[in-house]
């Protein structure tokens, strides 16, 4: 066991780290008068509605399995509508809750068939924009939701290719996300409905991933778009639709603009965000300059503009701090006053917290890579038992905030290291990539170079390291099992492909589209089934030598329940030393505070027996 002060810190209740929140994604009613949030009904997520000044909230949803966690408030301030899917297929539904009566209707009641929320504004209340795979389970059309007669008509009929709709200010499909025959992507545009599409942009498969449509001016002649192209970094630029000219909002030469601000009427850019070892935002409108700087007053963490009135006099912000849970505050634009409303977990108020310090190294072969360590509190941080804790996506990065698990290690006495190997975003498209093929090759490298680099500045104890991760960063560890068994004392595979040849075969078949992308990035499971195959862990079981704990949803529409059978049949044949937890009711991670609980339970206990850090009873 490490003996350090974490050793007579408090043990932290995984219970108050992944149960559910006390409270959680707070909504302002259009009118102001009014608030919801999320908060457990019987220990299942629910919708709760009150008096914004006041005390008393109730629940208005009755969800009894997976809880609500995607809602948002109609414009008449009398309903709520929210996402539900079932047992974590992604089949995602929108209901309608009348917060007085409680009373729910389904509003598309089609089995195996996913929504997204295209459009919903003030302009027009009762319509609503959708996207529903309903007639093709590949392709996703849009269609208009009439929310008086609950009917649901075709608006536009995708080829096939089409990622994502774009509607304009007045709720008409103008745009369209495409993908590419070479792994790219196109913005196509037409001026009405009734015309033609033609192809405004193009984005080669270099700078696709971090470019992109924003949405429509408010006079319909311009779009905003994040754009990579001439840049290294995603720049926010304004295109003119008829001439094609293009004037740069934003843009920093290492940092991919993120985030953006739009004003709901106006659908001026008001403020761009970026995440650089911490979130900032560059101001555009200098009317909301002094509302920004008053909000920063208000807590020192990274904020975010989570919701604002119709009449955008009163604004609710959240601010994400490494040593505390979320918090949130209404903002008064009249006054400058913000008024605390809540923690999501205020029973941390009273832990010893450990801070997340950005670090920065060198790979092998020359690029900066940027990351987190989080180590006990109070601890000299010398020579600890390390878990490299890597994220998903591949595609997505870490960030500084609070951040449960990262908590979690540091509370039970491990140096928590979370870092943005190449291949994820945020930090320009030559970073993202130098990941391209490279699954289980230089991006793996990265990770161990990270490793070498804990060891190094004395953090981290070479004998005592754990690989740990979900999605892309269960694959991670398995690699880590597998390719380099020396490096780590084990490893936990959270939803991780073991195979990249199955795993691409059976991607859900409304991520058709974006095959050719995979590909490329990836590897072609025809062209490129030797490099796969390679680059899989599954066909390199023999090399294992560290114990494993493996965990799956069965209804993991990403990656299927069978990445994880083979390999734990794999290795049960070898007779080597594993866990495996298949949850029955999850998809591509755990939304059930019971399933989460759980696995955590055990994770915790495997680490503490490998690695000697501490365990809760």
């Amino acid at each position: 066991m490490p003996q350090n002060n974490s050793t007579i810190t408090p043990l932290i209740p995984r219970e108050i780290l992944f149960g559910n929140p006390t409270k959680a994604n707070p909504q302002i009613a259009p009118d102001g008068t009014r608030m919801a949030y999320l908060a457990p009904v019987d220990d299942v997520l629910n919708v709760w509605v009150g008096e914004i000044d006041g005390d008393e909230y109730r629940p208005v949803t009755s969800d009894r399995e997976r809880g609500v966690r995607v809602y948002f408030w109609a414009y008449d301030g009398e309903t709520i509508y929210y996402l539900q899917d079932v047992g974590g297929n992604e089949d995602w539904s929108l209901y309608a809750t009348d917060i007085h009566t409680a009373d729910t209707r389904h509003l598309t009641p089609v089995d195996e068939v996913q929504v997204q929320i295209l459009a919903y504004r003030k302009q027009f209340p009762n319509e609503m924009i959708l996207a529903m795979n309903r007639d093709d389970p590949s392709r996703h059309d849009a269609y208009h939701l009439d929310l008086t007669t609950h009917e649901l008509q075709k608006i536009a009929e995708n080829p096939g290719n089409v990622t994502t709709w774009v509607t304009d200010a007045a709720l008409q499909v103008r745009g369209a996300h495409a993908a590419t025959a070479d792994g790219g992507f196109e913005l196509l545009i037409r001026e009405t409905v009734a015309d033609d599409w033609t192809t405004l942009v193009t984005w080669h498969a270099e700078d696709g991933l971090g470019s992109g449509p924003v949405g429509f001016t408010g006079d319909g002649k311009a779009i905003y778009l994040s754009d990579s192209r001439h840049a290294n970094a995603a720049r926010l630029v304004k295109m003119e639709i008829e001439s094609g000219a293009v004037e740069v909002l934003a843009e920093d030469p290492d940092y991919d603009a993120d985030d953006v601000i739009i004003h709901p009427d106006t659908r001026e850019v008001q403020a761009v965000g970026f995440t650089r070892a911490r979130r900032e935002w560059l101001v555009l409108d200098e009317t909301i300059e002094d509302d920004l700087a008053a909000i920063r007053r208000l807590n020192p963490g990274d904020f975010s503009l989570e919701d604002r009135t119709a009449a955008d006099d009163r604004w609710l912000v959240g601010f994400n701090r490494d040593v505390d849970s979320v918090s949130f505050y209404t903002f008064d634009r009249a006054t400058k006053q913000g008024q605390f409303l809540f923690h999501t977990r205020p029973q941390l108020a009273e832990a010893d917290l450990a801070p997340m310090e950005p670090i920065a190294f060198a790979s092998r072969d020359g690029l900066t890579i940027h990351g987190y360590l989080t180590r006990p509190p109070g601890s000299a941080g010398e020579c600890l038992p390390m878990v490299l804790n890597v994220h998903g996506g591949p595609w997505h990065r870490d960030a500084w905030g609070y951040d449960p698990e990262a908590q979690w290690l540091a509370n039970r006495g491990y140096a928590c290291l979370q870092v943005n190997f190449r291949g994820s975003t945020g930090y320009g498209k030559a970073f993202l990539n130098a990941g391209d093929h490279e699954w289980g090759g230089r991006m793996h490298d990265d990770l161990l170079d990270a490793v070498d680099f804990a060891v190094k500045e004395g953090w981290a104890d070479r004998d005592r390291i754990a690989i740990f991760g979900g999605s892309y960063g269960g694959y991670a560890a398995l690699v880590g099992a597998t390719f380099t068994p020396d490096v780590f004392r084990c490893a936990v595979d959270i939803v991780g492909p073991s195979n990249l040849l199955t795993f691409i075969n059976t991607v859900p078949a409304y991520w058709e589209a974006l095959l050719e992308m995979l590909y490329r990035r990836v590897g072609h499971p025809e062209r490129d089934e030797a490099f796969l195959r390679e680059r899989s862990p599954l066909f390199h079981v023999d090399n294992i030598k560290i114990p494993m704990l493996i965990a799956q949803g069965a209804n993991d529409p990403r990656v299927k329940q069978a990445e994880s059978e083979q390999i734990v049949q794999a290795m049960r044949d070898k007779h080597i030393d594993h866990e495996y937890l298949l949850f029955p009711d999850e998809g591509h991670g755990f939304a059930k505070p019971e399933n989460r609980l759980r696995f955590y339970a055990v994770a915790e206990k495997f680490l503490a027996r490998h690695l000697g850090g501490r365990c809760e009873d």
